[in-house]
């Protein structure tokens, strides 16, 4: 995401095009032309300007609203709802590219989490972040923290500092569940214009859903009727024991050995109510992140 404001002029911006299958933009009032992964304009009166970058996640819906306890959802605009591409990403995925790197160890569409930190580049393979998540690293001089949430899809990066000493982290419970590796294509699909709608997260925070069943609704009536206790005696003494409920996603760091959640933020310990300095991050693919950061290194272990 990017400021909409150049030289203290607020810019509007359109879908001009793709460029090596990636989002390009135009601006309405000089008509310059902007890449979208990296916010620099690349043609007209503005060329060579840089947008400024707005933090920003790559979150599920879930893990939103899990955080979030009250926002804005944006919604397709009724009358452009034909013009969207419901399988943008597996018909992108079977184009042949239009830049590669002949004896790269990863493959054009192999999926990279990618950050930038004071100058220097650096990439991890997406399936590797998904297996080893923390990964503790290195980059521009700075210890690195990469952590995905439970949701197997979602991820942070953080300055792994505590107090100005550096720190190591670790999932707190050595039965842990390493996260899936499924949903591995980067958001990189364009759509007609959108609005925003209203969202309300329930009070505690969760996904929502309706409670357990207290009443069950007549299927030729509509109207609502109470379980008989017969019913609900004979479904009580077959039902299996309920699964413990999965432990609470936590990181202990080696410093303080503090709690810290997914938002990078201690909720425990001597260093509770302190928060990791944020990296932007940004989940590409190894063809389109090597051609905007030609000086690269790839994360290995």
């Amino acid at each position: 995401m990017w400021t909409r404001t150049v030289n203290g002029e607020e810019l509007h911006f359109y879908l001009a095009g793709i460029n090596n299958q990636n989002f390009l933009m135009r601006d309405k009032e000089t008509g310059t032309w902007w890449q979208q992964i990296n916010g620099k304009a690349i043609y007209g009166p503005l060329k060579g300007a840089s947008l400024d970058l707005v933090p920003y996640d790559e979150l599920t819906f879930g893990e939103w609203k899990s955080e979030v306890s009250g926002g804005q959802v944006f919604a397709p605009i009724t009358k452009y709802k034909k013009e969207y591409d419901p399988n943008w990403e597996p018909d992108i995925a079977k184009l042949p590219v239009v830049i590669s790197f002949p004896g790269a160890e990863l493959k054009s569409r192999d999926v990279v989490v990618g950050v930038e930190v004071d100058g220097v580049s650096r990439c991890y393979p997406w399936d590797t972040l998904v297996k080893q998540s923390p990964i503790m690293d290195h980059a521009g001089g700075k210890p690195v923290l990469i952590a995905v949430a439970p949701d197997g899809k979602s991820f942070r990066a953080f300055v792994s500092r505590v107090d100005g000493k550096d720190a190591e982290f670790f999932l707190k419970g050595a039965d842990a569940a390493a996260p899936s590796s499924a949903d591995t294509k980067p958001s990189t699909a364009s759509a007609p214009p959108l609005s925003a709608k209203s969202s309300k997260a329930p009070a505690n925070g969760s996904a929502g859903g309706p409670p357990a069943v207290a009443a069950a609704t007549s299927l030729s009536t509509g109207q609502q009727t109470q379980p008989s206790a017969t019913a609900a005696t004979a479904s009580a003494g077959s039902a299996k024991p309920a699964d413990p409920a999965p432990k609470p996603w936590v990181l202990v760091d080696t410093t303080t050995a503090s709690q810290w959640n997914f938002q990078g933020c201690a909720i425990s310990g001597p260093a509770q109510g302190k928060c990791l300095e944020r990296i932007p991050i940004l989940k590409d693919y190894w063809f389109d992140w090597r051609n905007y950061h030609p000086d690269t290194t790839i994360y290995k272990r």
